[in-house]
């Protein structure tokens, strides 16, 4: 049973596709041209699958190189850019220009004029070729960015010798492109007689540049002009910094001259430096294949199950309906990777709930936008950022959940204090029971959908399986999962799984007799293949596992397709499966086969790797794109210099720096993407981090937590923004209200970084490390640098929730809230105030070193008396008065920028 809509706006589909295209601006396609997006999708996702499963070996076709395959990863995302985001709606700097000059022209010569009439042909040309006003077309320019988008991945696929020669002999010694291609000379012939000299340039640089100025398009497109105008602004650095005298006040960033043949090369040819390098090597070996685990995840109902069953636990209690959206929405957020397509997909089923149970339309789409955003800081996946930071800090995949684990928590935690302290100032109960499913029912019904993510760990933590070997085996268990939910019910029950059993059992003993599996030995029988070395039982049955997903998938294929009309009570998947199914069933003029439990069954694998393909497009587009400022430092040897000018404008100080790198993560992550952000600003700041003595981890997931932060950070807000256009409510107010929510996200980045011990982390000999068992029967240790920091950054997230709801049991004052403010910064980060006194007494020349456990203790001490006091204070108020202030005015609901 769902949680019963009745009365409530829920969005259908189609009003959630138009929210997500208005904030991300992207094409909604119909007819060939969808079927066409969905193939190449699909065949993206196809592609890394196979090199989750067999690594670069492509069989008959020989291996690729990491190059190739990056190559390759990045065109399919071009393509897919190109055809899904439009150059332009008409609504653009070039678009206003030109209707600009075809008014000017109309005004000087008129409208009968000739001139006129040619001006206005040009620019009905120019917007029929580019511009796209109802997101719905492909225009000529798409097609031709598309056609020239292929020619680089062939040059990469099939010259890839030619490539090897760079390094050597530099981008411009190798062939021009009528040496390369002997058909094409008379055309280089003719460009040359005209003023274009192609014959004298080599094809690798032209292509080269193609590239680039694509991925600049795809950036612009998908990610805005900010990003775009930045990346540039790297790759004409990179050829013109040298210019910047090295005696200014910023001479720092002068660096030596480079050719535009060396940039070329550096940032397309290499995968150590550039738009190919090592974020785009993440994106194809760890990020893809996560996303796509999460499409499919999603696609077969988890979310939705998941949404019913957070509803099912907490629905009835006070505030019910936001304590399930902030459980599920943080679920469905640590899979989406996502924040604005988790707040559009779960906000338009949990915020209209949230609204019937009272609370205000910008308070919901908050704190749906607050929680889908922390989603991505979640265990065990993390949206994208775990693989991100596994491979930046070199951190095993194990320790890096481990140590994100707590501040995630506790941001959580704050959520559900603030969804409750409203629901108590407001006096909101929960739904009625009726309208509620039941949890164990619900347990019942869906149970399988939590054993993904319980292999997921297991491959990861315990079997410590590569993390593209873990999501490869994971996606298998989601496909064999749905294929034994299709195919069961109590007609097919015994047989499904005792053929199952069966098989599984002769494969062992194939495995145990012949030394492979049936197919070996049944070849072996035939004559056709020798016997290997036969396995021991154990070796066997463990060998046969390994092959349980496929012996499954293939069983219960076959039962779907011998009964393809049975009912399957178990199977529901996601409502854009049951609508690709009909609008596809229909389409061919077989409307039946939408009922075909093989045919949605087909439609569930189609959908979810194409949903995964297009959620990894804006990714890898944006990975790309990042790794220019990366390479750009590293090949220009700006990298030491520009630390040195950090740690000059920081003075040195370890609080000015955190607040200049936070301030910096705002900013770049308005309206981009987490990993880009985390690409750009680690690629900048990491080396003066790591330099102040700050844990590298504890710096990364810093720079983490306050990118996600410009989610929900006005003016930009983009989840915000979504939460609000799905609740109806006001953009402003909406994110006003969600970056108060998130206010979390802000103190508990700061506590850990003065306290890595929060993050399970100890300092030894050779760094960081997380701690074991020794670490925690040390007292000593694990009492001061532990126990006592992770109790005050949840006491100080609680204190924080009541400072920004502005009630407890209660009403609280405007000098309380001061008070409970206080009180959080002591006990969470009492460290803050204690370097801002220690700089004041720098500055008055006195050296103070207070930031030790025998001061910091104290003051948490002090914080916790203070929050007492204010809580028995703020209860008594409460008893006395016989009832609470229900109608006291929240800090949140009606924002100022005071309470801000």
């Amino acid at each position: 049973m769902s949680v019963d809509n009745r009365e409530t706006e829920t969005l259908s589909d189609d009003e959630q596709d138009d929210v997500l295209q208005e904030i991300e601006r992207s094409r909604t396609h119909r007819g060939t041209i969808a079927a066409l997006v969905a193939l190449i999708a699909i065949g993206f996702s196809a592609f890394q699958l196979w090199i989750a499963a067999q690594s670069y070996q492509f069989g008959p076709f020989g291996s690729l190189q990491q190059l190739q395959v990056n190559t390759i990863h990045v065109t399919f995302a071009l393509v897919l850019a190109l055809l899904l985001f439009p150059a332009s709606r008409g609504d653009g700097f070039v678009a206003r220009r030109l209707g600009a000059l075809e008014a000017a022209v109309r005004d000087r010569f008129g409208t009968e004029s000739a001139v006129t009439s040619v001006v206005e042909r040009l620019g009905d040309g120019v917007r029929w070729a580019a511009v796209d006003r109802d997101l719905r077309r492909v225009t000529p320019l798409d097609v031709v960015l598309i056609g020239l988008s292929l020619l680089p991945v062939y040059y990469t696929v099939t010259e890839y010798d030619e490539i090897q020669r760079m390094s050597l002999f530099g981008i411009q010694g190798v062939r021009p492109i009528h040496e390369l291609y002997p058909t094409l000379e008379p055309v280089v012939t003719t460009l040359a007689a005209v003023g274009i000299p192609l014959d004298g340039v080599s094809y690798g640089y032209l292509l080269g540049i193609v590239g680039i100025l694509l991925v600049l398009e795809a950036t612009r497109r998908t990610l805005g002009i900010v990003l775009m105008s930045l990346i540039a602004s790297f790759i004409v650095y990179a050829r013109w910094g040298y210019v910047i005298p090295s005696d200014s006040a910023i001479g720092a960033l002068a660096i030596q001259p480079e050719s535009w043949g060396n940039i070329v090369y550096n940032l397309w040819y290499i995968t150590e430096a550039g738009m190919m390098s090592t974020p785009v090597t993440v994106s194809v070996r760890f990020i893809y294949i996560f996303i796509l685990f999460g499409a499919f995840l999603e696609m077969s109902g988890a979310g939705k199950w998941f949404i019913d069953l957070a509803y099912s636990l907490t629905g009835t209690k006070r505030g019910g309906p936001a304590k399930a959206s902030v459980v599920s929405s943080g679920f469905m957020g640590m899979l989406s990777g996502s924040s604005i397509a988790n707040t559009v997909t779960t906000g338009a089923f949990t915020i209209p709930l949230m609204k019937r149970a009272g609370y205000s339309p910008e308070f919901s789409g908050a704190v749906e936008s607050s929680s889908s955003s922390g989603g991505q800081m979640l265990p065990p996946v993390m949206g994208a950022a775990a693989f991100l930071i596994v491979e930046f800090t070199g951190t095993a995949y194990g320790d890096v959940i481990i140590a994100a684990t707590l501040p995630a928590i506790a941001f959580f935690f704050g959520m559900w204090i603030m969804v409750h302290f409203e629901a108590v100032r407001g006096s909101i109960g929960g739904l009625s029971k009726d309208d509620l499913p039941n949890p164990i029912a619900e347990l019942r019904s869906g149970w399988f959908y939590l054993l993904p993510i319980v292999l997921l760990l297991y491959f990861l933590v315990i079997a410590r399986f590569s993390i593209n070997r873990a999501g490869w085996y994971t996606i298998v268990a989601v496909v064999a999962l749905l294929a034994v939910v299709a195919a069961y019910n109590d007609r097919t029950r015994v047989p499904l799984f005792g053929t199952i059993g069966a098989l599984y059992l002769a494969q062992t003993a194939a495995y145990a007799v012949a030394g492979g599996g049936l197919v070996s030995a049944l070849q072996t029988l035939a004559g056709a293949g020798t016997a290997a070395d036969a396995y021991t039982i154990g070796a066997a049955a463990t060998a046969a596992v390994s092959d349980l997903g496929t012996i499954v998938i293939l069983v219960s294929v076959a039962f779907l397709l011998a009964r393809p009309h049975g009912d399957a009570p178990l199977l529901e998947f996601q409502d854009d499966v049951e609508t690709a199914a009909t609008r596809t069933a229909t389409t061919i003029g077989r409307p039946k086969l939408a009922s075909n439990r093989a045919y949605r069954y087909a439609m569930f694998i189609g959908k979810s790797m194409e949903s995964g393909a297009r959620t990894a497009t804006t990714v890898v587009v944006a990975v790309a794109a990042a790794g220019v400022v990366p390479g750009v430092i590293s090949v220009s040897g700006l990298g030491p210099n520009l630390a040195a000018l950090i740690n000059a404008v920081s003075g040195g100080s370890t609080l000015i720096l955190l607040v200049l790198t936070g301030f910096a993560a705002i900013i770049f992550g308005m309206g981009m993407p987490t990993t880009a952000m985390y690409i750009i600003l680690v690629a900048m700041l990491e080396t003066p981090i790591r330099d102040v003595g700050i844990a590298v981890l504890a710096g990364h997931l810093f720079i983490l937590y306050f990118g996600l932060m410009a989610d929900v950070t006005p003016p930009v807000a983009v989840a915000a923004f979504a939460g609000a256009g799905v609740a109806k409510a006001d953009e402003l107010k909406t994110a006003i209200t969600a970056f108060l929510l998130s206010l979390n996200k802000i103190l508990v980045p700061f506590a850990f970084v003065f306290s890595p011990g929060i993050l399970m982390l100890r300092q030894g000999t050779e760094g960081w490390n997380v701690i074991g068992w020794a670490d925690v029967t040390d007292l000593g240790f694990f009492l001061p640098a532990v126990v006592i920091p992770v109790v005050g950054m949840f006491l100080g997230v609680y204190a924080l929730g009541v400072t920004i709801i502005g009630h407890q049991y209660s009403s609280v004052s405007s000098v309380e809230r001061i008070a409970y403010s206080l009180a959080s910064v002591l006990l969470m980060v009492p460290e803050l105030l204690l370097l801002v006194v220690e700089g004041l007494a720098a500055v008055a020349g006195v050296n103070l070193s207070l930031t030790t456990f025998a001061v910091t203790f104290p003051l948490r001490a002090v914080g916790l008396v203070l929050l007492a006091g204010l809580s028995y204070s703020n209860r008594s108020r409460a008893r006395k008065g016989g009832k609470r202030d229900e109608t006291a005015e929240s800090a949140v609901t009606s924002p100022t920028a005071g309470d801000a």
